[in-house]
This record gives C-alpha cells, structure tokens and sequence, in this order.
C-alpha cells in the first residue's frame, strides 16, 4: 500500500472543513498572478472570504467528501483548470463574482501568450521622437510615419487577434507604447450554493444596472396593477383611496347628499347663491341676505 505523506491529509482536512463551513463555494484560477500582487489582494478579501490555494487533486477529494452536506457540490470538480483555488465565503455568488473580477489589473504581455481578445493600436500621437523607432514600429505590422516632426500612428491596426499568440517583439512595443494587453487577478470559474452550480458566464453581470432594470420593472408592474386595478397585498390600499376619490368625485357632481359631501355640496350652493345675489338689487334680498353681502 502506497505510503501518503501526513500534510497531504492534513490539507484534506482543512480543504473539506473550509468547504462544508462555508455556504458559497467558488472555484479560481489564480496561476498568472505573480506573489507580490496574489498575497495583496488575500489580505484585502480577508474579511470577507477564505482563498485557499492547493493540489487539484486535493480539491478534488475535499469537493467529494463535502457532498454529505453539501448536495452536488462535487460538480464544481468540472470547473476547475489550471492552478486553482477555493473561495469559501458566504456572499451572495453574483456580488462575490463582482468583488473579484475588480481584483483583474491590465499588464504588459512578455510574449508567448495568448491574446484574450483583439489588441488594437489606434491612431493617433506616440510618446517617441522621429527616428528609428518608425521602422521598428513598421516591423511588428504597426502603421507609423513621421507627420509634423512626431512620429503617428497612421491608422487603427489590431495586430494580434484573439486566440492568437503574442509575438515577443510585438509584446516588447506594445509596452514601450504603455499598451498592456493582459489581465492579472483571480479568474473566477463558477460558485456552489444550496445545490446550484452558477458559471462564469451566468454570474457576470452588472449588478447596478440590474438592480435598476429590477426596479424600473417593479414600478412599471405596479402602475399597470393600478391601472387595471388588480388587488394584491401591495395595491389593495392605493385601490380602495383611488375608488374613494372617484366614489366622492361622482357623489358631488351629481349632488349626492352623504356626511361626506354634505359640507361642501352645501357650499357650492351657498357660494351660488351669494354669486346670484349679487347681481340682485337690494330690494329684492331679505335681510339676511343684504347682512351676509356687506
């Protein structure tokens, strides 16, 4: 029986109670993070969750043994690539995506990598002055000329698309033109919660403007709810005030006598009255009347 190390179950351990501690589980990738910038960006998510980096194949088992509480939660094991790390948290998965994809900085390509999307050059002024940077600039595909004594990029010009690799001597100019074609951070795969696997591409979302695509429809269904007076816990009361506006609306424009309308269906005569009266000659008002007109 093939002999296994004792910090190998030792980490087991510690990756299977991260895991069955924490209700929101993501799965990382943090491979092309250099160390300086990966222990900065633990100690800034410290509060909020657990980053543990380890052997995939140990994530693997930790991800096996938490299925006891933790339904399912083994399917994360299809998200995981690369050099991987688990996030243990209790933060709502969309709003944790969020946090760490604001960890994602751009940096300069050293080449040999692959372009995750198009990098485009555009026209415009350089920093450099006339000379044989203009050449070295036409060598890597990148249109420049000298115009007014500055050396121009003519045109935009992508020249590495996505998927392609990047050329070390394209790499070498994107830099010396401060272009930084690369992401550096926690690249977050998916998250568990309660038996639910969310993706990347699910969990990728603009949280305030879909916080406020939710409210505009709120206030939307609650105005046709109104309108079409559709009672619910929520419109039953601005219902029954709007019947009652109309209710009392109708009741004085047909002079519907009630204790509600008496008061001002009694003053609308009476300010008619005194109205008419005016037009009146004074022999022709009693005396109350001639009292309340001066």
């Amino acid at each position: 029986m093939a002999h296994v190390a004792k910090w190998k179950h030792q980490e087991l351990e510690e990756l299977t109670s991260i895991v069955t501690d924490h209700k929101i589980i993501g799965i990382a990738e943090i491979g092309s993070i250099p160390a300086p910038q990966m222990q900065h960006m633990r100690e800034n998510l410290r509060e909020k969750m657990v980053i543990r980096s380890s052997k995939n194949t140990l994530i693997f088992r930790a991800l096996d043994n938490a299925t006891g509480t933790h339904k399912q939660i083994d399917d994360l094991k299809n998200l995981v690539q690369g050099q991987t790390a688990l996030i243990a948290t209790n933060i709502n998965p969309f709003k944790l995506y969020n946090q760490l994809k604001a960890t994602r900085t751009k940096a300069p390509a050293k080449g040999g990598e692959t372009a995750t999307e198009d990098i485009l050059v555009k026209a415009g002024d350089t920093p450099f002055k006339p000379g044989p940077i203009v050449g070295e600039l036409q060598k890597v595909g990148i249109p420049a000329a000298i115009e007014g004594g500055k050396v121009v990029i003519k045109k935009d010009k992508v020249i590495v698309k996505q998927g392609e690799k990047i050329p070390k001597d394209v790499a070498q100019m994107l830099a010396r033109l401060e272009i930084f074609p690369l992401e550096i951070g926690i690249t977050m795969h998916g998250a568990y919660e309660e038996g639910f696997i969310f993706k990347a591409d699910v969990l990728d979302i603009d949280i305030d403007e879909y916080m406020a695509r939710m409210h505009k429809a709120i206030s939307d269904s609650y105005a046709v709810a109104l309108e079409t007076a559709w009672a619910t816990k929520q419109t039953i009361k601005p219902l029954i005030m709007k019947a009652q506006r109309s209710a009392f609306a109708l009741a004085m424009e047909q002079g519907l006598i009630t204790k509600d309308t008496a008061p001002f269906i009694l003053g609308k005569a009476h300010r008619s009255m005194m109205s008419i009266a005016k037009k009146v000659k004074d022999d022709g008002l009693d005396d109350d009347l001639k009292k309340m007109m001066t």
